[in-house]
């Protein structure tokens, strides 16, 4: 009896949000993970391709404790370099891509970046940001993520990102934490005075974060997200992660205003969204929706806000 009370690896395992994907993958092999435009991943498609890219990522000295930074909109590379990133024991770090570069210059030197993955619309301003590191230091390896972009930006003399997944091997043995207290992910404060402050979450942490939000929300198996929320806010919220564990369709926008949230929601039926404020002040432009849709926000009482006629109230409700 003494011997179980001594963790091991028969009754005791770190938690970690990856595993949520990897359980994913098989309850909801075929079930649809992402959306965006008129691309389509199952949950099986999605994992293969983090583990393809998490190897892709560690043949290039990336591993444990190592930091790699995204620079991108809500696209289906940011929601992977999530799985991938942390796959590989490294730590994620998503830099909000509204800041200007002196600042994304001082995260990517505090952090000490090894990689950044960036978005190719954002790569002058990730130049930028690399030029004002200051003299001697070792700069990221940047890595072009295409998307939609124009075939040109292949003249970039950048890896890039689908051509790591392509190059990645499928059968990759992904790095499980030692510990629960391993850190995951590396946040930094944003709009606030002088430097911005780093914040580490663990594997534990953001696993137990993640799991609470989905209680506290009521979310049933299988919901479609709609991601109005940026990931790279403390890891939407933790529902990056979140959404794996419950199997849901994840429905990207690279970006949108009133009527495109309005447009995805009737067209992918969406179950559920989270956003700022100013999401929820964009919806009072729309015509009322078909259906009911939860929303998570947050520091926003629609009753006191002086826009909200009672026409509009009833469209939040119907929300």
């Amino acid at each position: 009896m003494d011997a179980l009370k001594k963790p091991n690896g028969a009754n005791s395992s770190p938690l970690t949000p990856i595993v949520f994907l990897e359980r994913a993958a098989t309850v909801y092999s075929d079930s649809t993970s992402i959306v965006y435009n008129h691309l389509t991943y199952t949950w099986a498609d999605t994992y293969r391709r983090c583990l393809q890219l998490a190897s892709s990522i560690s043949r290039l000295d990336v591993g444990k404790g190592d930091v790699v930074s995204v620079l991108a909109p809500n696209i289906p590379a940011t929601y992977e370099l999530h799985f991938a990133v942390t796959m590989t024991g490294a730590i994620i770090n998503t830099i909000n891509t509204r800041l200007d570069a002196r600042t994304i210059s001082t995260i990517l030197h505090h952090g000490e970046s090894k990689l950044v993955f960036v978005d190719y619309q954002l790569v002058s301003l990730i130049k930028e940001a690399v030029s004002l590191l200051p003299d001697g230091l070792a700069h990221p390896t940047p890595i072009l993520i295409t998307d939609d972009g124009p075939p040109s930006l292949l003249d970039y003399r950048f890896l890039t990102y689908e051509a790591m997944v392509e190059a990645g091997d499928p059968g990759f043995n992904w790095v499980r934490p030692e510990s629960d207290w391993d850190p995951l992910t590396l946040n930094y404060t944003s709009g606030t005075t002088s430097s911005p402050k780093g914040v580490v979450n663990s594997h534990r942490g953001t696993f137990i974060g993640a799991t609470s939000s989905l209680l506290e929300w009521f979310i049933s198996k299988q919901p479609v997200y709609l991601w109005t929320l940026p990931m790279f806010h403390a890891n939407g919220w933790g529902y990056v992660w979140g959404m794996a564990a419950f199997g849901a369709t994840n429905v990207c926008l690279r970006r949108f205003d009133a009527s495109t949230i309005h447009a995805a929601i009737h067209n992918h039926h969406v179950t559920h969204m989270c956003g700022a404020p100013v999401v929820l002040n964009m919806l009072f432009t729309c015509e009322p929706l078909r259906h009911k849709v939860q929303i998570m926000t947050g520091g926003y009482d629609w009753r006191s806000n002086a826009s909200c006629s009672g026409a509009a109230t009833s469209r939040i409700a119907r929300v």
